[in-house]
C-alpha cells in the first residue's frame, strides 16, 4: 500500500512540473489569484490549487486589414499596415485585457482610420514616415496599461481609386511638360547669349566676319550641288581694299577648285 502511494505521489509531481522557455514568461495564479510570474526553466505547479497561463513576450507582428478611409480632402482610400509590438508586463497582459493580440489590432484599425482622416491625399504619399511615427506613438501610449511595447508601425500599401489614379497621372504628365519647356526655354536664352556675344566679338574684331564667311564658304564646298547662292556682306568686299584682297582672291579660287 506504502508502494503504491509512493508511485501516486510520484507521478502527481512528475504530473505538476512544467517548463518555461526562454522566450516566454508564466503567470501563476493560486487559488484563482494571481501570485508571480515564472521565469524560463521548471516549475512545480500543484494541481487543483494553481494554475498558470505562458505568455509570449517575442515581438509579434500584426498584419492590419485593409481598411476604407478619407482623407482630409475627402479623397477615399484603402490603406493596410503592419505593427510590431512586444509583451514588456506579462501580468498586465493577462489580467488587463481579455485578448491583448485582438485588442492591439482593433486599436491598430481604429486608429489608422482617424488618422487618415487628418491628412490630405498628398500629405499621406509623401509623408508616409511621419503618419506611421504618428500612429504609432498613439498605439503605443494606449497600450502602455496592458504591458505592450508597440515598437514600429508601417504603412504597407495605399489603394487609391481608378478615376484619382488618372487624375495624378495627369498631374504628373503636365509636370514633366513644365519642366520640359522651362529646359528648353533655359537652353534657348544660353543659346541666344553666346549667339548675341560671339556677334559682339565678330563686329569688333576687324576681318573676323569675312573669315567666318569664308569658313562658310569651305564647309559648302564639300555639297554636290551646281549652284550656291550665298549673300556677301558688305566687309566682305571692303576686304578686297589693301594688301589682303590677294589672299582673299586665292582663297576664292580654291574654293571654285574643290567646287569642280
Amino acid at each position: 500500500m506504502y508502494i503504491a502511494l509512493i508511485i501516486l505521489l510520484v507521478i502527481i509531481i512528475l504530473c505538476s512540473i512544467r517548463q518555461i522557455n526562454e522566450y516566454e514568461k508564466g503567470i501563476l495564479f493560486t487559488l484563482g489569484k494571481f501570485s508571480k510570474i515564472l521565469e524560463p526553466g521548471w516549475h512545480v505547479i500543484l494541481p487543483i490549487f494553481q494554475s498558470y497561463k505562458k505568455i509570449d513576450v517575442r515581438t509579434s507582428v500584426y498584419d492590419v486589414p485593409e481598411q476604407e478611409a478619407i482623407t482630409k480632402d475627402n479623397v477615399s482610400v484603402k490603406i493596410n499596415a503592419v505593427v510590431y509590438f512586444h509583451i514588456f508586463d506579462a501580468s498586465l497582459a493577462v489580467l488587463k485585457v481579455q485578448n491583448y493580440y485582438y485588442a492591439v489590432g482593433q486599436l491598430a484599425q481604429t486608429t489608422m482610420r482617424n488618422i487618415v482622416g487628418s491628412y490630405t491625399l498628398d500629405q499621406l504619399l509623401s509623408d508616409r514616415e511621419t503618419i506611421s511615427t504618428e500612429i504609432c506613438g498613439i498605439i503605443d501610449k494606449a497600450t502602455d496599461p496592458w504591458g505592450i511595447k508597440v515598437e514600429n508601425v508601417e504603412l504597407k500599401d495605399i489603394s487609391l481609386p481608378e478615376e484619382m489614379k488618372r487624375v495624378i497621372a495627369k498631374v504628373a504628365e503636365a509636370e514633366r511638360e513644365k519642366q520640359a519647356v522651362i529646359t528648353k526655354s533655359k537652353g534657348e536664352i544660353e543659346s541666344a547669349n553666346n549667339l548675341a556675344s560671339a556677334a559682339e566679338i565678330m563686329s569688333n574684331t576687324p576681318g573676323a566676319l569675312h573669315l567666318r564667311t569664308l569658313a562658310t564658304l569651305n564647309d559648302l564646298s564639300s555639297d554636290q550641288s551646281n549652284t550656291i547662292v550665298f549673300a556677301v556682306p558688305i566687309e566682305v568686299l571692303r576686304a578686297f581694299d589693301g594688301d589682303k584682297s590677294q589672299n582673299i582672291v586665292n582663297t576664292i579660287k580654291d574654293i571654285t577648285k574643290k567646287n569642280k
